[in-house]
C-alpha cells in the first residue's frame, strides 16, 4: 500500500527510537539500583506484600508468577542490556519481526516493574515511557519505511502531553492566568537543578514572558503538528527548544527528553537537505503484509482507547497523569496544575546519644538531589530519576502522602540498612546506627544575590515545626523489617501531629495576599 509508507521520516524514526531506548536504559538502571530499599523483599513497600492483595488483572506483569529480589534484579539488568543494545542500533540490524520482539520485551519488562512499583512509580513519565515504548514496536526498522499511521499516533501522543499540560494550567492555579507562576515555580519545584537559582532571579517581566510562551507552546503549537509540512517540523522544533529550556531549569526525570524524542518524530528529513550534513536515506522495499496488518490493528486499538483521554481533555474536571487501563496505553498527561508559593522541606536527623534531651546534638542525613545543606548548589540528575528524593518533596507538602513509607524509611535508618543508605549522599553514622531519628520541617527559599555573595549559601532555611518526633527502634515496632509482621506497634509522635498541606493547596509567603481559588 503506497499510502502506508512515509520514507521521508526515516530520520525522525531513528531519533525517536534511539532516544526512547536510552530512556528505557535509564529507567531500568534506576530500578536496578534503587529497588531493594524501596520495594524489595525487605524494602519500605515490599512487593510480596503488595502482590498478596492484588490480582493479575489489577497489576499484570511477570512478578505475578513469582517474585524474588534476585528475579527483580535479573529483569532490571536484562532491561538495561536490551535497551543499551537497541540504543546502539541492534533493532535496525535484525529482521523486522526480531526488532518488534525486542521492543515488546522492553515493554513487558518495564510494565512488570511499574505495576509493582506502587507509590514510587506513580509518576506520569512512567506511563509515558510505556506508551511510547509500545508504539516503537510498530514503527518498524531499516527493513521498512516508517508507517504513516504510527507516525500520526506519535503526534497524537505528544499532543496529549503538551495540550493536556496547557489545559490543566489554565483550568488550575490562577497564577497561570495572571502570568505570575514562575515567580515561585523555580524555587518550589520538586527538585531544583544547578541553574534554578538563576532562573528564579530573572526579572519579573521575563517570568511573565516565560509563562505566556508556555501557553503558546502547549496550547497552540501542538495543534500545528497535524498541519502539512514544513509547519509540522517547525512546531516540533519549537517543542524541542522549550523542552530544552525546561531541562536547564530543573530536574524532571526523563519527561522532557521523552517529549523531545516524540516531537522529533514529526521532522521531515527532506526539509533539512542543505541545512544539515545528513547521510543518504535508506532505500526501502515494500513492507510485508503481516506488518501492515498489525499496524492497522494497533491503530484501531489506540483509536478506541483514545475515547477516555479525549473526554478528559474536554472535561472541566480534567485530571492529569491518569492511566485508564492496567497496561498504561493511551493515557492522559499534565503537570503543575497548581504551584506552591513556599517550599517546605523535611530534614531527617539522627543522634547517637542514649537519651534525648534539650541539649541533644542532631546530625542531618544528606540526600543526593533534594535541598538540604544550604551551601550546596543543587545538582543535575535528570534524566536519571531519584525516586526517594522526589517523594521527600511530597512529604513536605503532605505528610499524609508520606505515611505509607516514611516510618519504614526511618526504621531502616535506625538499622543502618545498607540498601537504604545507598540512596543517600551523607550518612552521619557510618560506624554504628543512630539511637534516635527525628524529622524537622523547614521553610526554604533561595537566597538573594547579596546573601549568596556574603554567605556562599544558595538557600536560606527557617525551622517551622517538628515533622516526626524522636523515635528509636522500639517505638517504631512493626515498621522495621526485622520485626515479625504481627508484632506490636507503638505509634510514635509522628506525622499525625503535622498540619496537612495537601498537593494543590497553595502556600503563601508571610504578608502575601491570599490568591483567589482556581475556577
Amino acid at each position: 500500500m503506497h499510502w502506508f509508507a512515509a520514507p521521508e521520516y526515516w530520520l525522525g524514526r531513528m531519533l525517536v527510537q534511539r532516544l526512547t531506548a536510552g530512556v528505557y536504559l535509564l529507567g531500568f538502571l534506576a530500578a536496578a539500583r534503587q529497588f531493594r530499599a524501596l520495594i524489595g523483599e525487605h524494602g519500605m513497600l515490599p512487593v510480596p506484600r503488595f502482590l498478596a492483595r492484588v490480582t493479575f488483572r489489577q497489576a499484570p506483569g511477570l512478578f505475578q508468577l513469582r517474585y524474588s529480589d534476585r528475579l527483580f534484579a535479573t529483569v532490571s539488568w536484562t532491561g538495561c542490556a536490551l535497551s543499551a543494545a537497541v540504543a546502539a542500533g541492534l533493532a535496525d540490524l535484525v529482521p523486522l519481526w526480531a526488532s518488534m520482539l525486542l521492543w515488546a520485551a522492553l515493554w513487558v519488562l518495564y510494565l512488570s516493574i511499574v505495576n509493582v512499583g506502587q507509590t514510587w512509580y506513580s509518576f506520569g513519565w512512567e506511563s509515558l515511557l510505556l506508551e511510547t515504548g509500545f508504539l516503537m514496536a510498530f514503527l518498524g526498522n531499516d527493513d521498512v519505511a516508517p508507517p504513516v499511521l504510527t507516525l500520526w499516533l506519535l503526534r497524537w501522543l505528544v499532543f496529549r502531553v503538551e495540550f493536556g499540560a496547557g489545559l490543566i494550567k489554565l483550568r488550575g492555579d490562577s497564577c497561570w492566568r495572571d502570568l505570575t507562576c514562575l515567580r515561585y515555580h523555580h524555587e518550589t519545584q520538586p527538585m531544583p537543578g544547578p541553574l534554578s537559582w538563576f532562573f528564579h532571579h530573572l526579572p519579573d517581566p521575563l517570568h511573565r514572558v516565560e509563562v505566556a510562551a508556555n501557553h503558546v507552546t502547549q496550547l497552540l503549537v501542538p495543534v500545528c503538528l497535524f498541519l502539512p509540512q514544513p509547519v509540522a517540523s517547525l512546531a516540533a522544533a519549537v517543542i524541542v527548544v522549550t523542552q530544552l529550556w525546561l531541562v536547564a531549569s530543573g530536574n524532571f526525570a526523563w519527561l522532557n527528553w521523552l517529549t523531545i524524542a516524540l516531537a522529533l518524530s514529526a521532522v521531515d528529513a527532506t526539509r533539512l537537505d542543505g541545512l544539515l550534513p545528513l547521510p543518504v536515506p535508506p532505500d526501502y522495499g515494500p513492507g510485508p503484509g503481516w506488518f501492515e496488518g498489525l499496524v492497522i490493528a494497533m491503530t484501531a486499538l489506540v483509536a478506541v482507547l483514545s475515547y477516555w483521554p479525549a473526554r478528559n481533555l474536554l472535561s472541566r474536571r480534567q485530571v492529569m497523569n491518569r492511566s485508564f487501563n492496567r497496561i498504561h496505553l493511551v493515557n492522559t498527561y499534565g503537570a503543575f496544575g497548581s504551584v506552591n508559593r513556599l517550599r517546605q522541606e523535611v530534614s531527617v536527623q539522627g543522634t547517637d546519644e542514649p537519651e534525648v534531651t534539650p541539649d541533644t546534638v542532631w546530625k542531618e542525613y544528606g540526600f543526593r538531589g533534594k535541598p538540604g545543606e544550604v551551601r550546596r548548589l543543587p545538582r543535575q540528575f535528570a534524566p536519571y530519576h531519584l525516586r526517594l528524593d522526589w517523594l521527600m518533596w511530597f512529604a513536605g507538602i503532605s505528610p499524609e502522602y508520606a505515611r505509607p513509607w516514611f516510618l519504614p524509611f526511618v526504621a531502616r535508618l535506625l538499622e543502618n540498612d545498607r540498601d537504604t543508605l545507598r540512596l543517600l549522599r551523607v550518612n552521619p553514622f557510618p560506624a554504628a546506627p543512630p539511637t534516635h531519628v527525628r524529622a524537622v520541617l523547614y521553610l526554604y527559599r533561595f537566597t538573594e544575590p547579596r546573601e549568596l555573595r556574603a554567605t556562599g549559601a544558595w538557600w536560606h532555611r527557617t525551622e517551622l515545626r517538628e515533622f516526626l518526633g524522636p523515635v528509636d527502634r522500639e517505638s517504631l515496632g512493626g515498621a522495621g523489617h526485622h520485626r515479625p509482621p504481627g508484632g506490636p506497634t507503638t505509634r510514635p509522635r509522628a506525622l499525625r501531629t503535622v498540619p496537612l498541606h495537601l498537593p494543590g493547596r497553595r502556600l503563601r509567603r508571610p504578608g502575601q495576599p491570599r490568591p483567589r481559588p482556581p475556577r
